[in-house]
C-alpha cells in the first residue's frame, strides 16, 4: 500500500516536470497574460499608433439596442430612470400616479419586472444579419447602472436579476455565428449623480442600494442655475467622481473585454469626468489585449473624451455636412424621439434610414442604428419591417456601400445638412437631385436619393465641372438588366432611366471608368 502510494507520487511529479518542459519548448499562446511584448504604452502618443481596422472601414452599417429595466415602463424615454426622480418633471408625476411614491417603488423595483421572457439571441442576430448589419451588439450598460452581462464586479446584473440570463454573452455568440462583428456599448459614466442619493424621500438614498444608485452626493453640487432639472454642470462636472467610482468604471469594462472580447467598444459622451489615467488604462489594456489575440478592434468616443487619433470619432443623432478625411461613426435611433421602446413610438421611415446611410457613407462615415426591443425581448413589427426593408435594399445595392471609399467629392444636390450634436431633426428629406458618390475598384457609384423620372442629369460629371478625370466606359443601374443610354454634356452626364424601378428606395448608377 505504502509502495503504491510512493510510486504514484513519483509518477505524478514526473508528469508535471515533463509537462513543464514541454510548455517551455512551445511558443506561448497570444492570450491575455502571455509574455508577448505589449504594443501600446499607457500614454496618448503611443495609443495614436493604433490603426483603425479594415473591417470597420468596410462595414459601414451596424445595429445596437437600448434594452434594460427602463424598457418596462416604456414611457417617453430611456432616461426614465433619471427623470422619475426629478421633482416637477412630468415623468415623475406619471411614475407616482402609475407605480406609487419613490420611497415605495423606485427604479430597482422595475428589475424583477424585466423578465425578457421572449428574448432569443439567435432570432435577434438573424434579424440583424438580414438587415444588412456588419456589426451589432446590445447597450452593455446604460446610465441606470444595470449591467447586461454576467458580472462579478456588480450584483446588479441581468444574469443575477431580472432576466437571469447573460444577455451580452448570448448575443456575442449569436452575432458572431451570423458573421457579424460584436460590439459593446457603455454609458456607465453618466451614472454619477444620475440618481438623487441626497434625497431621503426616495429609495436612492438608502445605503442598501448604494451599489446600484451610486455614491452619496450633495444636491447643491449638481444643480445648474441655467437648467435646475439637470443635476450636473456642463462642460465640467463638480465634484468629480471619487476613486471608487473610477475603479468600478474601469473594472466593468475590463471584465467585458476579457469575458466577451468585443470587436468594437462604444462610449457615450461625458466620459471626460473619468480620470484621464483610467481612460488611458482602459485604452491601453484593450488595444494590447487585442494585439495579443491578433484581433482588429476599434473604440469610439464623443467630443474630447479621448485624445484625437487614438480612436474613432462618433456623433449622436447627427452627421457631417461635408466629406471628412478621417473615418467617423454616427449613432442614431430608429425612433425620432426615444432610444428605447415606448408606448407611442415615432419611427423614421425606411426611406429616411436608407438615405441617411448613403449620405453618411459618402462622407467617410458609418452608421450605428439603435433599435427598440420591448421589455419581454420581442422586437416591434414596425421595427422589424424597416430592418428587413433596409436589408433588401442592401442585398441589391450593397456593392455601392460595403467596402467602398469616398470619391473626390461626396455628392451634389440641394439638401443642406446641419451639423452638431442632436441636429438630425433639422435636416430635410432628400430629393432626386441629391446624388451621393462612392468608389470601389474601377467603378464610381452615383446614388440618387429619389426616383428622377425618365432621365437623370448628374451635374458633377459634366465636362464643364472638370471633376471627372477618367472617361466613362459604361453606365448601368444596379437591379436593372443591361446598360443604360447616356450622353456626356457640358452641364452633366445625362442618363436615360429604365422604365421600371429596380427597388423601392434610392437608386444606384454603376459607372465604369476607363483606366
Amino acid at each position: 500500500m505504502k509502495s503504491t502510494f510512493i510510486h504514484s507520487t513519483i509518477k505524478r511529479r514526473a508528469t508535471r516536470y515533463i509537462s513543464a518542459l514541454l510548455l517551455l519548448s512551445v511558443p506561448m499562446l497570444t492570450w491575455a497574460g502571455s509574455p508577448k511584448k505589449e504594443v501600446y504604452k499607457p500614454n496618448w502618443e503611443s495609443l495614436k499608433n493604433h490603426q483603425n481596422p479594415e473591417w470597420f472601414l468596410d462595414a459601414k452599417f451596424g445595429i445596437y439596442c437600448h434594452w434594460g429595466p427602463y424598457s418596462v415602463p416604456a414611457y417617453k424615454t430611456e432616461w426614465y430612470s433619471h427623470w422619475m426622480y426629478v421633482k416637477g418633471n412630468p415623468i415623475r408625476a406619471y411614475h407616482e400616479k402609475t407605480y406609487g411614491t419613490l420611497d415605495k417603488f423606485g427604479y430597482k423595483d422595475f428589475i424583477p419586472m424585466f423578465k425578457a421572457e421572449k428574448f432569443n439571441a439567435d432570432e435577434w442576430a438573424d434579424l440583424f444579419e438580414k438587415a444588412g448589419a456588419k456589426f451589432a451588439g446590445p447597450v452593455t450598460e446604460h446610465a441606470d447602472g444595470f449591467a447586461m452581462w454576467d458580472s462579478k464586479v456588480t450584483k446588479w446584473n441581468a444574469a443575477n436579476m431580472g432576466p437571469k440570463r447573460d444577455v451580452v454573452g448570448e448575443l456575442s455568440k449569436s452575432i458572431r455565428a451570423h458573421n457579424m462583428k460584436f460590439i459593446a456599448t457603455f454609458h456607465h459614466h453618466w451614472k454619477f449623480a444620475w440618481y438623487p442619493t441626497w434625497d431621503s424621500s426616495t429609495d436612492a438614498s438608502n445605503p442598501k442600494y448604494a451599489d446600484l444608485y451610486g455614491p452619496k452626493v450633495k444636491e447643491g453640487d449638481f444643480v445648474s442655475p441655467n437648467n435646475p432639472s439637470h443635476p450636473w454642470k456642463e462642460p465640467q462636472y463638480y465634484p468629480l467622481p471619487d476613486e471608487k467610482f473610477n475603479r468600478e468604471w474601469l473594472a466593468k469594462i475590463k471584465e467585458v473585454i476579457t469575458k466577451y472580447q468585443p470587436d468594437l467598444i462604444y462610449f457615450d459622451n461625458k466620459m471626460d469626468l473619468i480620470q484621464e489615467k483610467k481612460r488611458i488604462d482602459f485604452l491601453t489594456t484593450y488595444y494590447n489585449f487585442a494585439a495579443k489575440r491578433d484581433q482588429a478592434v476599434a473604440v469610439t468616443y464623443k467630443f474630447h473624451d479621448l485624445a484625437e487619433g487614438t480612436a474613432i470619432y462618433d456623433l449622436e443623432r447627427a452627421r457631417m455636412s461635408e466629406k471628412k478625411e478621417f473615418p467617423w461613426l454616427t449613432d442614431d435611433s430608429i425612433d425620432w424621439d426615444s432610444w428605447c421602446n415606448v408606448s407611442d413610438p415615432h419611427y423614421k421611415t425606411t426611406n429616411r434610414l436608407i438615405d441617411f446611410l448613403i449620405d453618411v457613407v459618402s462622407k467617410n462615415g458609418g452608421v450605428l442604428l439603435n433599435i427598440t426591443p420591448r421589455a419581454d425581448g420581442s422586437i416591434p413589427e414596425e421595427v422589424k419591417t424597416r430592418l428587413i426593408e433596409m436589408g433588401q435594399w442592401l442585398k441589391l445595392n450593397g456593392e455601392a456601400i460595403y467596402g467602398t471609399r469616398t470619391w473626390d467629392i461626396y455628392g451634389e444636390g440641394p439638401q443642406k445638412i446641419t451639423e452638431g450634436h442632436l441636429s438630425e431633426k433639422n435636416n430635410a428629406e432628400a430629393t432626386s437631385e441629391d446624388i451621393r458618390y462612392t468608389v470601389k475598384g474601377d467603378y464610381l457609384y452615383a446614388t440618387t436619393l429619389d426616383w428622377p423620372g425618365s432621365s437623370l442629369t448628374v451635374h458633377t460629371l459634366g465636362t464643364k465641372a472638370g471633376i471627372l478625370k477618367n472617361q466613362i466606359e459604361s453606365v448601368e443601374m444596379i437591379g436593372n438588366e443591361g446598360k443604360l443610354t447616356w450622353i456626356m454634356t457640358p452641364d452633366g452626364l445625362v442618363v436615360k432611366m429604365p422604365e421600371n424601378k429596380p427597388c423601392d428606395f434610392a437608386y444606384v448608377l454603376k459607372i465604369k471608368l476607363k483606366k
